[in-house]
């Protein structure tokens, strides 16, 4: 158990980095998914191969397989628009942003799975949404509704449905399933590359680092502790240990950006995590 949240909790911290290890790397934020995904996907199928869980591909029932390609679509578009987000509004309010993912997670469980709307889910509705007024309500009335502020929206609705997808998925465990999920994700970031490729970018050895260190460490490394972890952690527990990403985030965004939150929008933050952290340890204590 001890090892398990050692794991689970070095891997939320590790993912709470990307946003500052990408922004040392001039590429495009469709190029760095692009690199994140084949270097991060292909370290976790080789891993796969040498545990020998490659025959639970050829087991699983049809539907989970076309859920399994389903998520890594909807991962390359989280990814797709995470990374956007992170250079065109920075890493703070883009992280808080796509953390709206759970609330849109409660509103589609209503229709997909059937499951009824409880008041600590209503509660956690209405206090996340009056965080993301008090994160994006200023910048929305002197700009509009800027591109950054659409990619982190996006970013949140494929992050719903990514969840969704997974949870379609029967019969397929273990490392196997992150790693086809990152290849398919490279498959179609690679689509979008090749459409809106930029030209050749000149990268120096941090450059070249930091797309190592996010492809196998972030990436690799990271999706390897995440899912080894939570195999012997409880929900709640992973629930609450989860929140350790998005301050890593903000905290180091802050201290190494140098981005600075208005008092309104650290509001907001507090009203988004605290009401999604609220919502779910409500519910699961009921």
């Amino acid at each position: 158990m001890k090892d398990s949240y050692i794991k689970f909790i070095l891997a939320t911290v590790i993912f709470g980095t990307n946003g500052i290890i990408a922004s040392h790397i001039p590429l495009s934020s469709y190029e760095i998914v692009l690199c994140r995904t084949v270097l991060g996907g292909t370290f976790l199928l080789i891993l796969a191969l040498c545990r020998r869980q490659w025959h639970v591909l050829f087991t699983a029932p049809r539907r989970s397989l076309v859920w399994l390609v389903l998520s890594g679509i909807f991962l390359a578009g989280n990814w797709l628009f995470l990374y956007e987000a992170y250079q065109q509004i920075g890493v703070s309010l883009a992280t808080l942003i796509c953390y709206f993912g759970p609330v849109l997670i409660m509103i589609l469980s209503r229709f997909v799975f059937h499951e009824p709307f409880t008041l600590p889910k209503v509660a956690g509705m209405i206090i996340v949404t009056g965080g993301m007024i008090c994160i994006n309500g200023a910048d929305f009335q002197a700009n509009g509704l800027s591109w950054g502020l659409v990619c982190g929206l996006l970013c949140a609705l494929c992050f719903a449905l990514l969840i969704i997808a997974m949870k379609k998925t029967a019969g397929i465990s273990g490392i196997i399933s992150p790693a086809c999920q990152l290849l398919v994700a490279s498959l179609v970031v690679g689509l979008v590359t090749c459409t809106m490729s930029s030209g050749p970018a000149a990268l120096d050895g941090t450059a070249i680092a930091c797309i190592l260190c996010l492809g196998i460490v972030n990436t690799g490394i990271g999706y390897s502790l995440y899912f080894s972890g939570i195999q012997n952690l409880s929900a709640q527990t992973v629930s609450i240990c989860g929140y350790i990403e998005p301050l890593t985030a903000l905290a180091l965004s802050g201290l190494l950006l140098g981005e600075v939150l208005t008092a309104v929008q650290w509001l907001g933050a507090v009203l988004v995590l605290g009401g999604v952290a609220l919502s779910e340890l409500w519910h699961r204590r009921a």
